[in-house]
């Protein structure tokens, strides 16, 4: 049945392929921006440009703001059992 359709197919694997590639990009874009290790490396950075006198105070403000954004945004919500293992 493949070789019956790869004629029909064979048109379309470009954008397929484009697709998966898309997908791919979107999921390590994810896991690297929800990555602790990384938000602890833009924080130590900002913080030595900020020893240094290259970064503004609001400037590390909003970075930090932002890290710790990430951080609370990719971390899993708490489960109902969770919170019925705390009551109890």
């Amino acid at each position: 049945m493949g070789l019956l359709t790869l004629p029909f197919r064979l048109p379309l694997l470009p954008v397929t392929a484009f697709m998966r590639l898309a997908v791919l990009l979107y999921e390590q874009a994810e896991r690297e921006q929800s990555d602790p290790a990384e938000a602890r490396h833009q924080l130590e950075e900002v913080a030595e440009a900020r020893d240094a006198g290259v970064v503004s105070e609001d400037e590390v403000s909003k970075v930090e703001y932002e890290a710790v954004g990430r951080m609370v945004q990719s971390a899993p919500a708490p489960s109902p059992d969770d919170a019925a293992d705390q009551e109890g």
